[in-house]
């Protein structure tokens, strides 16, 4: 009660609010410069189980930004440093360490993945399936090709995810609910490689991250709690540079394949 005593107090909120944080999960895909906010706030905020997702290691170049790895982590999987960072903020909730990329879909005929992750298969083994053990998907990852793949697997799987992209000194949010717009609907098909920059080639503000992996944290608080409203069918957009912040309006989009094919 005094931990979350700031959360209780909030009408909003309340204990069965906070209950619901206790009892959710959270599966963070990508503990870098997004995913490194998301999972201190979901820890410090009593969310019960935190799944973290990643198969690389802590490069010096990720310490401008990726503010749960220190200095003494570079050369460890990201995983295990982001868990010892959220087991020291709050020792009472679960963390689950998938030291493995997010991958293509399982096929049907597969057997589904146990709940304890890391005893899943390599890193080049198809492992969407892990998202049936979560309540609620956050899209922590820098590869357009990864996105398209979070989010075919949400929408496939009716789960609802936050999707956070940055680049430079701007980032945009959403968040997807079954039934509202998913990623293709907003974006369109996935583009060429070739097409789209990375954070490697033409910069990033680290704070911008920061920024946006704040926000994920919030819907995926706002959502467990069932209070306030999503960024569902919505674009958040923020330009660092001239602080200009626009909300902008999206719906399902008739020509979505993906969504078509569900409806």
């Amino acid at each position: 009660m005094e931990r979350y005593s700031r959360h209780i107090l909030l009408k909003e909120i309340g204990r069965e609010g906070q209950e619901r944080l206790a009892e959710g999960r959270v599966l963070i895909i990508g503990c870098g410069g997004l995913g490194s906010p998301v999972a201190m706030y979901l820890a410090a905020a009593g969310v019960g189980t935190i799944g973290l997702m990643d198969g690389d290691v802590v490069d010096e170049t990720n310490l401008q930004r990726q503010v749960i790895h220190f200095t003494a982590d570079v050369g460890k999987p990201k995983v295990t440093s982001a868990a010892d960072k959220l087991r020291a903020i709050n020792p009472h909730i679960r963390i689950i360490e998938i030291p493995e990329f997010f991958t293509a879909e399982v096929p049907q005929k597969s057997p589904k993945p146990p709940f304890r992750a890391v005893s899943l298969p390599g890193p080049t083994s198809p492992n969407a399936s892990i998202l049936t053990d979560y309540d609620f998907i956050i899209d922590g990852t820098d590869r357009y090709h990864t996105k398209y793949l979070i989010n075919d697997a949400c929408v496939k799987n009716r789960k609802p995810y936050s999707h956070g992209g940055v680049l430079r000194y701007s980032g945009n949010a959403f968040t997807y609910v079954p039934g509202h717009a998913c990623y293709r609907c907003i974006f369109g098909d996935e583009p060429s490689q070739d097409d789209i920059p990375t954070s490697s080639q033409v910069g990033i503000l680290g704070t911008v991250a920061g920024m946006i992996g704040i926000i994920q944290a919030t819907e995926t608080i706002k959502y467990l709690t069932k209070t306030g409203e999503l960024l569902t069918d919505s674009l958040l957009t923020i330009d660092a540079m001239t602080w200009e912040t626009h909300k902008i309006s999206v719906s399902p989009s008739p020509s979505c394949r993906l969504c078509q094919s569900l409806s």
